[in-house]
């Protein structure tokens, strides 16, 4: 136990320890340091303030025997956020800053809590740090010592706090932090050490540069590695880490190149395993996922939507009841498969499966989004297989809810033109054109050719005349 006159005299010691030698000045730190983790109400503000922080600075630059002990008072101090800007101005940080280059694990340890604590929440401070190149020492740190938790929670937090920082990643873009972050994430212990990683990859994946590294290096596989290895269970954290990696697998294949990268890896058939998941949230980040890989491209578009079984699940869950957004995202999906396909064996495998009855729902759709993409895959189905689509049209009666779109004042002008595209290639089908008349679908054309849209007037005088 310390008490409050030894602290003092201690503190006193080390105020004069130019003329103390390391023998005569340990003990007196020792007095400090438990005075500190006793964890004394304003320990840290009264020691601060007795006048030792530039010599604890001094004895750092002389990385002396007692260097250790010296960052660990520091980290220790550095917890009360009052004093930290006392340890800047005493020069602490840059004392502390070469003591990363340490061989001394514990060293490394002690400096690492110290500077972290100091600079936390300091950009200024922070953008010295990234600048003195402390963001590749934090990377090596962790690959030369992998199995040193402690050091490595460090190192994580550390790269959290600066990962925002566009100079921190443009470091981190001339360095393999990906292969770390991966290696971390699969030997992770918990789920706080979970939560670090990906919310530095997440901060990370907001530069193109890292996005394709991470791309490249597997980082998507190992995320989707970790969701399966956590499926199943009832931990609320292990819940909230699967949703945090299905976001991030969606970020990284936003990128033409990513994609690419992402099918020659065999990327979907892993995400196609994982959509035996009973959960919603992440069978709705999977489905998102599974509908960019196939945005603009043709091949994921047409093995996946042969995939019957797939085809199957999807349009399962485009009738989900308990998830209004896994309804949503199956039929978005759905609707790809075939607009990004283009492909008349998709269509006859999506209709099978009944999956044309779900594009119509979806055209009737309260967003807009979501009716434009369904009115496009429908005018596409329709142009590659009538036979397919006809019955299903017929059987929904779809032609009088075309029609009402095209007369209701308060549907979007892209609705309205979409919908003129389906109608225009039933117009010019002669198995539906008799049908479109018996609606009466030349009167609300007719009303349309003097819309304020030139592009939506033009197309339906178009149609008009094919009638």
């Amino acid at each position: 136990m310390a008490d409050v006159d030894s602290v003092s005299e201690a503190l006193k010691a080390i105020s004069v320890s130019t003329d103390l030698v390391e023998e005569e000045l340990k003990p007196h730190l020792d007095t400090v340091l438990a005075g500190l983790l006793e964890k004394k109400k304003d320990a840290a503000i009264e020691i601060a303030k007795s006048g030792i922080l530039p010599s604890l600075a001094q004895v750092l630059l002389r990385k002396s025997s007692l260097s250790c002990q010296v960052a660990l008072v520091v980290a220790e101090m550095a917890r009360e956020a009052a004093v930290r800007e006392s340890c800047i101005e005493a020069g602490l940080v840059k004392a502390l800053v070469p003591h990363l280059d340490s061989n001394n694990e514990e060293m490394l340890l002690n400096t690492g809590r110290a500077i972290g604590r100091i600079c936390f929440d300091n950009a200024y401070q922070q953008d010295q740090l990234v600048q003195s190149g402390v963001i590749a020492r934090l990377v090596s740190i962790m690959r030369e010592y992998p199995k040193n938790d402690p050091l490595v929670n460090v190192c994580l937090l550390a790269l959290c706090n600066l990962a925002d920082m566009d100079c921190a990643r443009e470091a981190l873009a001339d360095l393999d932090v990906s292969e770390v972050l991966i290696l971390q994430l699969r030997r992770a212990p918990d789920a706080e050490r979970r939560h670090v990683i990906l919310e530095i990859l997440g901060s990370l994946g907001e530069s193109d540069a890292l996005k394709l590294q991470f791309a490249e290096s597997g980082v998507p596989e190992a995320l989707s590695e970790m969701i399966r290895s956590l499926q199943g269970g009832d931990d609320p954290h292990d819940f909230c880490s699967m949703k945090i990696a299905s976001n991030l697998i969606v970020s990284l294949l936003l990128g033409a190149i990513n994609k690419v990268r992402m099918l020659e890896d065999g990327v979907t058939e892993r995400i196609k395993s994982l959509l035996r998941t009973d959960m919603p949230p992440v069978q709705f980040k999977l489905l998102g996922t599974l509908r960019m890989m196939v945005d603009g491209q043709e091949e994921a578009a047409l093995m996946l939507g042969g995939d019957a079984v797939l085809l199957a699940r999807i349009i399962e869950w485009c009738e989900a009841k308990d998830h209004v957004g896994v309804r949503g995202e199956a039929s978005r999906l759905l609707a790809a498969l075939i607009r990004h396909s283009r492909n008349p064996e998709v269509v006859r495998a999506v209709a099978k499966e009944g999956g044309i009855q779900q594009l119509i729902s979806m055209a009737t759709s309260e967003h807009v989004i979501m009716q434009n993409e369904a009115l496009v895959a429908l005018a596409i189905a329709s142009a590659l297989d009538i036979e397919s689509v006809k019955d299903p049209l017929r059987d929904a009666e779809l032609l009088p809810e075309l029609k009402k779109i095209l007369e209701d004042p308060a549907a979007a002008v892209e609705v309205k033109f979409s919908t003129l595209g389906l109608i225009c290639t039933l117009a010019n089908c002669s198995l539906t054109r008799d049908e479109l008349i018996s609606v009466n679908m030349k009167e609300s054309l007719s009303k349309l050719t003097d819309h304020s849209s030139s592009k939506l007037a033009s197309q339906a005088s178009s149609i008009l005349n094919l009638l």
